[in-house]
């Protein structure tokens, strides 16, 4: 038998607490230098650093170079899929302050999951949009109708320019706070994209939580009958 040895060392690169505190920040989908990731995963930018060059040389986060500063972000949809996957069946981190507890509810309500809708909202649009008869499952991705092609366009996304990008159009991605799945690939950053070219949401610094605006909830509510509660 023919076994891969180097499935051990990258489990061994993400099981690392340090480590899987930076990588869960980075599926944002962002690129952030090593003191901001320092900063959120509670290290010195010393160890900071340390972990993402291990990380950099297994090929699991990529780093672009701008003078002297170096960003760092996951390398690609692939991993962030796996890492996502991980956050599913790991039991939930403990709430301690009440500063947690309210990011963690932003989190669960919404957030990007590397370049797509993720949370509470990510899944509920989703199942609207099979509701609505735009998408229909299979059992392991989302496929557009012919309704949803039409759809699509009148929601100004051009569905041949997405369905040219070199990546899966509308896999599946189990949401690892709500245990359903929502729509990823390119379609699902797609929509991403054109809710926040509609300033429906916007991103907030330092979390991947999203903050959905009040004419988000006010467009999400007649487009596609979801309604927004925020606490």
């Amino acid at each position: 038998m023919n076994v891969n040895s180097n499935v051990a060392m990258v489990a061994a690169l993400v099981s690392e607490a340090s480590r899987a505190a930076i990588l869960t920040a980075l599926l944002d989908g962002r690129f952030h230098p090593a003191s901001e990731l320092a900063h959120m995963a509670g290290i010195t930018p010393q160890t900071a650093s340390f972990h993402l060059n291990k990380m950099v040389d297994a090929n699991i986060v990529t780093v672009q170079k701008q003078g002297r500063h170096r960003y760092y972000g996951i390398r690609n949809q692939e991993i962030a899929q796996v890492l996502e996957s991980l956050l599913s069946i790991a039991p939930p981190a403990q709430i301690k302050s009440l500063r947690q507890s309210s990011e963690d509810k932003a989190i669960r309500l919404a957030r990007t999951c590397y370049d797509h809708l993720a949370g509470n909202l990510g899944v509920q649009l989703t199942e609207s949009l099979i509701t609505m008869g735009v998408l229909y499952e299979d059992e392991n991705e989302f496929r557009v109708t012919h309704q949803g092609k039409e759809f699509f366009t009148s929601f100004q996304i051009n569905l041949q320019e997405v369905k040219r990008r070199r990546r899966s159009l509308s896999h599946k991605c189990l949401d690892w706070t709500e245990r359903r799945h929502h729509l990823a690939g390119a379609l699902g950053n797609a929509i991403l994209e054109k809710l926040f070219e509609l300033k429906w949401i916007e991103r907030l610094s330092n979390t991947r939580a999203i903050k959905i605006t009040p004419n988000g909830k006010k467009g999400l509510k007649e487009i596609f009958s979801i309604d927004v509660i925020q606490n």
